[in-house]
């Protein structure tokens, strides 16, 4: 696992998706601190060392990264740690658009395309 608080290209990414996943990196984006971890094997992992880091769960969100695809299919907002009734996020998705955006600013943010 990888945290990216600076720029990390795609060409690393895909090295990443390389290896295990098939072509998508898994990534958690810290919402407050406008970072994320990268190359976990699940969501929780990255979620759980994040946490560790002191992270507040509550602006924690999984998304998964394409790096081999164009920009409007680069994200996808899909993992099971984004199940949270409590904040009235009932999907594997994120249903807020708000958060969506806010979550597709970091990235662009953090990855150099």
């Amino acid at each position: 696992m990888k945290i990216i608080d600076k720029k990390i290209t795609l060409t690393e990414l895909k090295k990443m998706s390389s290896k295990t996943f098939g072509g998508l990196v898994k990534a958690v984006v810290d919402l407050e601190k406008e970072i994320m971890v990268v190359d976990g094997e699940m969501h929780a992992d990255e979620e759980r060392y994040l946490l560790e880091l002191g992270s507040k769960q509550d602006n924690l969100w999984g998304i998964n990264l394409y790096p081999a695809e164009s920009e409007e299919n680069f994200i996808e907002f899909d993992s099971v740690i984004n199940l949270r009734p409590r904040l009235n996020n009932f999907s594997r998705g994120v249903d807020d658009p708000k958060i969506r955006e806010k979550i597709t600013q970091i990235v662009k943010k953090l990855v150099k395309r």
